[in-house]
């Protein structure tokens, strides 16, 4: 119960701050202050809201207790092992209901208590919901429809030939709330200014701060498939199958929306079409990688110019790397090399490329391959572009689990066929700090040859 834990923590942090706000002004015998008045209210919201939640999941801690406390007194062979001692039992694991060796098959279950109410399957989706309850989801789907996929089903994902998520997974996560299909986060445009004071007594520099409001949508990623029944009945391994393909496809969408969405049309608003961003423009007939360096260094020194912090992560085309590796030297050495230490007179060291975040660096800076950057830019379509960003800016809120829910539907139910859907929701927010975003293109990044 690491999330139970972490709530009564929190709470007690907020009785502490209470009770510290009090005697403060206690000790200086005064009254409390307007802003001490609107912290202690604001906080009591809060620690109500702590209380309610503490108390449902402790509620539901006590229920699956009791639960397996029956089972284990029930049946001497309940999958939990038990120490049974003095007429008292002890539930020392409980593996969850759809486990990867458990032998029970979630589409199959699902299928089952929709279609045939059959109570075995219906009790094994109900329990399921609950142990997601407290170890997946912590509440944040629980206004929606639909289930939680078990884990082990979609992380077979990244076994399929799909360009999948480089750069999404790289994002800072955050999570996304119950309700509301728009996220509003405010800009300060206008800030304090702040000056040498002329002489003692004199007024100090004072600015009005200024905000804008940044509001983004929060979209929908989905993707569905029509299946026969005989399929679900009878078929084996069908889980794996269906969902690894429905997780991959999801993943791809949502990373390509991250880097090209134009937010319009329920698209997400990605790093490509941030407006303000750097912009650094390579052209070149005869493009090497010692050529282009300058360029990516460019691109580097913008974002600590105008974001006043350091970049910490590139993007770019499988291709791209590759081209990086292929390079040498006069001297027929390679000019980023395969190896780790630290070699001299090289532009970046790693191993040999692979796909994602496989080691290879540039300039200290890692690189993230990611087939959804697109090789199609410029006026001969055949060029790719690269992106460097700053993480912790580059922010991600998603619904936990995903794709966290699933719906079966019997839309053609008289040819046997049941149409499984599978959908997140998730918001790009990248416009908070547009110089954390630098984008290098141009005729210099055109189809490499090898």
């Amino acid at each position: 119960m690491n999330l139970l834990n972490q709530l009564v923590s929190e709470r007690d942090e907020i009785s502490s701050t209470q009770t510290g706000l009090v005697e403060r002004a206690a000790d200086e015998a005064r009254d409390l202050t307007e802003s001490e008045d609107t912290n202690l209210k604001d906080l009591k919201s809060r620690a109500d809201v702590l209380d309610e939640r503490i108390g449902e999941l402790r509620s539901i801690q006590v229920s699956n207790l009791e639960a397996a406390k029956l089972r284990a007194e029930v049946s001497a062979t309940d999958d939990a092992p038990e120490e049974r001692a003095a007429g008292r039992v002890t539930i020392t694991d409980e593996p969850l209901t759809y486990g990867e060796h458990s032998g029970r098959s979630f589409f199959s279950d699902l299928y089952r208590s929709q279609y045939h109410h059959d109570p075995a399957s219906q009790a094994r989706m109900a329990r399921h919901s609950s142990e997601m309850d407290i170890e997946q989801r912590d509440g944040t789907t629980a206004n929606y429809a639909g289930l939680v996929v078990p884990q082990y089903l979609t992380q077979l994902a990244a076994e399929l030939a799909r360009a999948g998520r480089p750069f999404a997974n790289l994002c800072t996560p955050m999570p996304l709330g119950n309700s509301g299909m728009t996220l509003n986060i405010s800009r300060v445009t206008t800030g304090s200014s702040a000056a040498v004071q002329a002489t003692e007594n004199s007024a100090v520099s004072e600015t009005t701060i200024d905000d804008t409001l940044l509001t983004v949508d929060i979209r929908t990623v989905a993707g569905q498939q029509d299946i026969s029944r005989q399929a679900l009945e009878r078929g084996e391994g069908i889980d794996s199958l269906i969902m690894a393909d429905l997780s991959a496809a999801i993943a791809t969408a949502l990373d390509l929306g991250c880097i090209y969405g134009d937010g319009t049309s329920g698209a997400l608003l990605g790093l490509n079409n941030i407006t303000g961003k750097n912009a650094i423009t390579y052209t070149d007939a005869s493009p090497t990688v010692a050529e282009f360096y300058p360029k990516l260094m460019d691109a580097v020194q913008q974002i600590n110019s105008n974001r006043y912090a350091g970049p910490d992560l590139i993007i770019m085309h499988p291709r791209r790397a590759a081209w990086l590796f292929s390079a040498v030297g006069s001297d027929s050495r390679p000019i980023v090399l395969p190896t780790a230490g630290v070699p001299s007179n090289a532009m970046g060291t790693g191993p040999v490329t692979g796909y994602g975040l496989n080691g290879l660096q540039l300039a200290g800076i890692p690189v993230v391959a990611d087939a959804n950057i697109s090789t199609t830019g410029g006026a001969g379509s055949n060029e790719d572009s690269v992106f460097v960003v700053r993480r912790a800016d580059m922010l991600l809120f998603e619904s936990p689990g995903a794709p966290s829910m699933v719906r079966m539907d019997q839309t053609l139910g008289g040819q046997l066929t049941v149409k499984l859907v599978a959908y997140q929701y998730a918001a790009a927010v990248f416009g908070r700090y547009p110089a954390a975003i630098s984008k290098v293109s141009g005729t210099g990044l055109v189809a490499p040859s090898f």
